[in-house]
């Protein structure tokens, strides 16, 4: 399995590129404008994330899917009709109140856009990924605010072509009787990849969303 993995990996970089040149030739010959490109990109990146959202609002309030998405992540993940894409095994990792999760992708090509969106800028940054495996506590509270109390473990998982890595963050309190799109909204990118928590509902009452 490991070893076509990594050869889909290689098929998908090899992809990339005659996407790449591809789009720069319609670009060149008018048939495709820029706008148009990053419009589709947002709206791709947008859908990814939002999967990801899904995903962790079914496991606030449904604790047989919970159960089944933090033993059998890939196939759970198809009871809600989402695609598991180019996964291969989906791992993840729950936050509790004494243990708090980050991902960290050290190679970028095994970050599963298909449930978390495209990766912030600082995500694929080395400097980034250098940190947060060295001090991972340290970085979350430097770059991120977020202090967490010494009481709580700090973890670590590295995407690889063999395991792709999301975070299930706290269902925040006062979000009884919330609908599972209500909570959807709650849950950002950066609480997927364990830099933050999901939002709380004052926030998402004033106007803000987490994805939406």
């Amino acid at each position: 399995m490991g070893e076509r993995i990594a050869r889909l990996e290689n098929d998908l970089r090899e992809y990339q590129r005659l996407l790449q040149v591809l789009t720069r030739a319609m670009l060149d010959k008018s048939v495709l404008t820029m706008e148009q490109v990053e419009r589709r990109r947002a709206f791709l990146a947008g859908r990814g994330a939002w999967n990801g959202a899904r995903i962790v609002a079914r496991a606030w309030v449904d604790p047989a899917f919970r159960q089944a998405l933090l033993t059998r992540g890939r196939e759970a993940v198809r009871e809600l009709n989402i695609p598991p894409g180019r996964l291969g095994k989906l791992g993840v990792a729950e936050n509790t109140p004494t243990l708090h999760n980050v991902v960290v992708c050290t190679l970028c090509s095994c970050y599963p856009h298909d449930l978390l969106g495209d990766p912030p800028w600082w995500y694929r940054d080395d400097s980034y990924k250098e940190r947060i495996v060295r001090d991972p506590r340290g970085t979350l509270a430097e770059q991120f605010d977020l202090q967490l109390p010494d009481s709580v473990e700090v973890r670590v998982h590295d995407s690889t072509s063999d395991v792709r890595w999301m975070v299930l963050p706290r269902r925040p309190a006062g979000t009884d009787g919330w609908s599972e799109e209500e909570l959807a909204r709650l849950v950002t990118i950066d609480s997927l990849v364990g830099t933050a928590p999901a939002l709380s509902p004052a926030l998402v009452r004033n106007g803000r969303s987490g994805l939406r």
